[in-house]
């Protein structure tokens, strides 16, 4: 039983922070809005990265999506805009989410207001 328990720690889970939101800016353009959101994520390189971020309407319907394409690991927190986001007439407020490659969505999404 003694020589068990060093095994349970190599079997546990690995906890990661998920992808936290630190900013966004909605700006109004001619093709509908820009996003500009500020990431920070532990990223590792290619094996564990944030991968993307998303703008949903309140009901969670996904209304634009940014991926990206690589690890950001010496560039923490780091800023990337998504353009030509529709809005439905008379939106007030957006929610934005995180995701990383490995954990998937972040379980905590950003309100925006829309103004």
């Amino acid at each position: 039983m003694r020589s068990l328990f060093p095994l349970l720690f190599v079997a546990s889970p690995v906890l990661a922070d998920p992808p936290s939101i630190e900013a966004v800016t909605a700006t109004r353009a001619a093709d509908g809005w820009r996003f500009d959101v500020t990431l920070r994520h532990p990223d590792t390189g290619w094996d564990h990265y944030a991968d993307g971020w998303r703008v949903l309407d309140l009901q969670g319907n996904e209304i634009g999506m940014r991926t990206l394409l690589h690890p950001h690991e010496t560039e923490q927190p780091f800023t990337r805009s998504l353009s030509g986001v529709q809005l439905a007439e008379g939106a007030r407020q957006v929610q934005v989410q995180a995701r990383c490659n490995v954990d998937g969505w972040a379980p905590v999404m950003q309100i925006v207001d829309i103004k």
